[in-house]
């Protein structure tokens, strides 16, 4: 694994997607317009007081493990990926490549989403704006990272909706959103407290009603990280050159 291999491979992801408005549009727009959503249904009430902090975890993080899942998918299954192979580029190159392309529309998509939270939808925040953003990063980071592992194990786009029962759905069951997780069963409560999306659904809203110090927060960012790193290391071992 090389620098500029890793950098060509993000470069030429970010150059086809810039060609692709539909694709732009789903990254950027769409997350903030489903938390605009989110905070119409429940205007004149404090629920999305309660509940904003959680929907700037889920959104991005549901829109960059499909964006980022079908398309590495679909270089695989083009053909794309048995080409690039054929170069001196390695597993490595690809799957960090992407996760850098990925990642820096996940900061441009964090950006907007957390801009029209706060000061449009008129989400409140006691903390720090900038410590919500990285909060808020490091989780659209968590959707791209699992987005990649994913592709690798699926062969079909199916097979990657079919992935969200199992890497998406549980984490937004189990991550405090509908219920406090120390409501829940106990079996169930330890699983959701070991799940990724708990740790950004906790840290954003501590930041949100200043319950924390930034220790704790930051405690809890580095417990993303460390998710995020083994799913691309995960990812880029089990990648398949092309899908049978």
């Amino acid at each position: 694994m090389t620098p500029m291999r890793t950098l060509a491979t993000a470069g030429r992801v970010l150059s086809q997607i810039r060609h692709d408005p539909r694709t732009i549009g789903l990254l950027l727009v769409v997350p903030s317009l489903l938390i605009g959503l989110v905070a119409w249904i429940f205007t004149d009430t404090d629920v999305f007081a309660d509940i904003g902090p959680a929907m700037i975890a889920l959104f991005p993080f549901i829109v960059m493990f499909l964006v980022t899942s079908i398309a590495t998918l679909r270089e695989r299954r083009s053909g794309t990926l048995e080409r690039l192979f054929s170069m001196p580029l390695g597993k490595g190159d690809f799957i960090l490549g992407y996760a850098l392309a990925f990642g820096l529309l996940a900061i441009f998509q964090t950006a907007i989403a957390v801009s029209w939270a706060v000061w449009v939808c008129g989400l409140e925040i006691e903390g720090s704006i900038w410590l919500l953003f990285a909060v808020a990063v490091a989780d659209a980071l968590l959707g791209t990272a699992l987005g990649l592992l994913a592709s690798a194990f699926a062969r079909t786009e199916f097979q990657v909706v079919q992935f969200m029962p199992v890497l998406v759905f549980p984490q937004i069951l189990l991550g405090g959103i509908f219920l406090p997780r120390d409501q829940l069963p106990e079996v169930l409560q330890a699983i959701g407290d070991a799940l990724p999306l708990s740790f950004a659904i906790d840290a954003l809203t501590a930041v949100a009603d200043g319950s924390e110090d930034a220790a704790w927060i930051w405690g809890k960012v580095l417990v993303i990280g460390a998710w995020i790193v083994g799913a691309i290391v995960l990812g880029s071992i089990t990648l398949r050159r092309r899908t049978p």
